[in-house]
């Protein structure tokens, strides 16, 4: 086969769990049988790479719309680059879309090659109303596109249980269209280091456990709440956030606000890294911390969940979206549940009771020191039986094998 990748990230330019969902899927599926599929990849930037079964193109065409608002530039920039998607890919087999900012290209390249489109549900813009302070009248334009897609799409990769049935609720999409295959990690590269040279880097007391989170400051991630909740977190722990790259200016400057608030309302050390680590030193913390801790309001799957398991670590996360099919309450970590706005609004609906929740279940492991190491223990078996990249785009094969076989039935 002939497999277009349509995405927004890939490598050097990645900044979520999509762009590392992209990054190893391409690759395992060039690699898979020994070979025999040429995977071609389309995305935002200038990168430019001709492998062995894997072409890499980016698109970052020089133009500016003159919108009349910079949310609106930003907007226009992505349709642009989806048009010019569409007019470099000649043929393909498959094509197959990650995210909404590429949903425009692969409908009209479903349109132009006559090939089956592809879809796979990292996230749905209807539940992250956040979305609105980023792109202004332009969340409507995001929204419309991610619809119309779904509801043309020959199939749908849902990353998790949760995310099949929210595509199902949100956009009617047809239940035999939809095929639940999780994310993937690498157990070889997330493994174990306990190399503490990674704290005295970052200002980390190497003597104190520590709750550490990774993630980006966004509503979605639910990082202000776990801020509120370091007063509730007993005495001697420290809390590492490795935090950047925020969503807007003023989720920044919040963040600011209240990382400042919690070191004067508490003694608790806060050691906020806000740029993006390696992921040699992200796996050394990983392996080092106590707990990690996932507070997301939004979450389809939670890739970093299954990268502090494969390292060791117990987990407490938020019992929403696919969470809850990654850590097995009781078993690799704790579940924390809460009760949100409404059915387009995640965030908690009592605020200040998830954030001492959050923390109870910190404490929890905390005073357990021997229940959270046993629970790591856990974790990093569960990802080694069954999640993988490999397995992962071995799943994704079989799912276009099966689409472009019904295709050729039909016609």
């Amino acid at each position: 086969m002939k497999i277009a990748i349509l995405t927004n990230e890939y490598p050097p330019n990645i900044y979520g769990g999509a762009g590392v969902h992209v990054e190893n899927l391409t690759r395992e599926l060039a690699a898979a049988d020994n070979g025999a599929h040429s995977v071609e990849v389309l995305c935002f930037g200038s990168q430019c790479l001709n492998a062995p079964g894997l072409k890499v193109t980016g698109i970052d065409p020089a133009f500016n719309f003159g919108f009349r608002e910079t949310r609106l530039e930003k907007l226009a920039g992505v349709l642009l680059r989806d048009i010019q998607m569409a007019g470099v890919l000649d043929r393909a087999d498959i094509i197959h879309c990650h995210t909404w900012y590429t949903h425009l290209a692969g409908c009209l390249l479903k349109q132009l090659t006559g090939s089956p489109l592809v879809l796979t549900t990292h996230s749905l813009e209807p539940q992250r109303p956040w979305k609105e302070e980023q792109l202004g009248p332009g969340y409507k334009v995001s929204g419309w596109i991610e619809r119309t897609a779904f509801q043309s799409a020959e199939g749908v990769i849902a990353v998790s249980g949760a995310m099949k049935t929210d595509v199902q609720d949100l956009y009617g999409v047809s239940p035999d269209k939809v095929r639940v295959i999780y994310n993937g990690i690498d157990p070889e590269r997330y493994a174990p280091d306990p190399d503490k040279s990674v704290l005295a880097a970052h200002g980390i007391d190497p003597e104190k456990p520590f709750v550490l989170f990774v993630g980006r400051i966004t509503r979605q991630k639910g990082i202000i709440h776990l801020v509120n909740a370091v007063r509730h977190i007993r005495s001697g722990v420290g809390i590492v956030l490795c935090a950047g790259t925020p969503d807007t200016p003023e989720i920044g400057r919040e963040m600011e606000r209240r990382v400042e608030e919690a070191r004067k309302k508490s003694d608790r050390q806060i050691v906020w890294i806000p740029e993006f680590l390696s992921i040699s030193e992200v796996i050394k913390l990983y392996s080092l911390a106590s707990v990690f801790i996932c507070p997301s309001v939004y979450e389809p799957f939670g890739l970093i969940n299954i990268e502090a398991m494969a390292c060791g670590t117990s987990v407490v996360g938020a019992a929403v979206g696919g969470i809850p099919e990654i850590v097995i309450e009781g078993e690799t970590g704790l579940l924390v549940r809460f009760e949100p706005q409404s059915e387009t609004d995640p965030e908690p609906r009592d605020p200040e009771a998830y954030s001492k929740s959050l923390a109870e279940s910190i404490n929890r492991l905390l005073d357990a020191p021997d229940l959270a190491r046993e629970m790591g223990k856990r974790g990093r078996r569960r990802t080694e039986e069954i999640f993988s990249w490999k397995s992962v785009a071995r799943q994704t094969i079989e799912f276009y094998k099966d689409l472009i076989e019904e295709r050729q039935r039909s016609v």
